[in-house]
């Protein structure tokens, strides 16, 4: 194959899931140009992405009026047919990502999607019902990258972080008051829905007990919720945190996990991002699924809530319960003592 199109465009952690497709590819088809179309939050994700040879930006907003519909859409499709494509893989199912699909030059036969294609999806890409269709999300993925002839023999995020985010990463992380070559675990505070959320209490025990290990606590999210969390999780804290919230773009996030003795966070895009570059990750989970999205490559790490209504998959709870305060942070302690080979006394 020469020519292959992905579209994937959201959210954040299901384009992390789905970036495995693009070194599945690579790794059968060397020579094949690979184009991503994305949305511009998870761009700077995608950019890192040493297999993946052009990007396409999908600006979803300019189509919301029949104006800009107008405006944006010949442009658009003036891209997406650039290349005639041998094969198109839609690995968003909706609406959308089968409008970009039905537009790509392919042969018939050869557009690819999901399993549970959605909004009519289905009638532009074949679902691809493989072997892994109750399994994790990324080898859902990945089974349509089999349907196309890709062997699989390595799942790999291959991401790339230039070195001028790197040096960017260090300077930002001694601004805020400490130095990257010391040991520091990273705390990811929020996650886009409330009832993923551990409570800001629970990540200021860990971060105080962390520092009585000599260990930096640092705080990473985005957005004023985020941001507003983070500074009550400071204010509950014998010592301040290093607080990196609305400080870093996705490429100097990477950065920084890879640098990062550990991560701990929920079920969302940045705790992926750590899964996936393979640095210690501990996951706590409630209201979703960890066969679908659990730490890939990294279940033992995982702690799920003990309550019979978990993957409940509600946004909030209809019952008024903190599910996720049920994960104590002792639990925590314990999975990065085993991690970090700690001593395990007086956790």
């Amino acid at each position: 194959m020469k020519n292959i199109l992905v579209v994937k465009m959201s959210s954040i952690g299901d384009v992390i899931h789905a970036l495995p497709v693009s070194w599945a590819i690579k790794e059968t088809y060397p020579d094949a140009h690979l184009t991503w179309v994305v949305e511009p939050p998870a761009y700077d994700i995608v950019a890192m992405d040493k297999c993946i040879d052009e990007i396409i930006l999908f600006h979803k907003k300019e189509f919301r009026s029949f104006g800009g519909f107008l405006k944006n859409f010949g442009p658009l499709r003036e891209k997406i047919q650039a290349r005639d494509y041998d094969a198109v893989l839609d690995l968003q199912g909706l609406f959308k990502s089968a409008a970009v699909a039905a537009l790509a030059k392919a042969p018939k036969g050869m557009k690819f999607g999901m399993w549970n294609m959605r909004e009519g999806s289905k009638y532009v890409s074949q679902p691809v019902v493989g072997e892994h269709v109750h399994d994790h999300v990324i080898e859902r993925y990945l089974d349509t990258a089999r349907a196309i002839g890709c062997q699989v023999k390595e799942v790999r995020l291959p991401l790339e972080v230039p070195a001028k985010e790197q040096s960017l990463t260090r300077q930002i992380f001694q601004q805020a008051g400490a130095n990257m070559d010391n040991p520091y675990v990273v705390l990811v505070v929020g996650a886009s829905w409330p009832t993923k959320c551990w409570p800001d209490g629970h990540f200021a025990a860990l971060g105080d007990w962390l520092y009585n290990r000599k260990i930096i606590p640092v705080l990473v999210g985005s957005g004023p919720v985020e941001m507003q969390k983070a500074a009550e999780i400071a204010a509950k804290m014998d010592v301040p945190p290093i607080n990196l919230v609305g400080k870093l773009n996705f490429k100097q996030l990477a950065y920084l996990f890879q640098q990062s003795a550990a991560v701990v966070g929920g079920d969302t895009g940045p705790t992926h991002l750590a899964v996936g570059l393979k640095t210690p990750t501990v996951m706590l989970m409630g209201p979703t699924y960890p066969r679908r999205t659990g730490p890939y490559g990294q279940m033992d790490n995982l702690l799920v809530v003990d309550r019979d209504c978990r993957e409940c998959m509600k946004r909030a709870c209809p019952l008024g319960h903190d599910c996720m305060a049920i994960i104590q942070p002792e639990a925590v302690e314990a999975k990065l003592c085993k991690l970090l080979s700690l001593d395990t006394a007086n956790i």
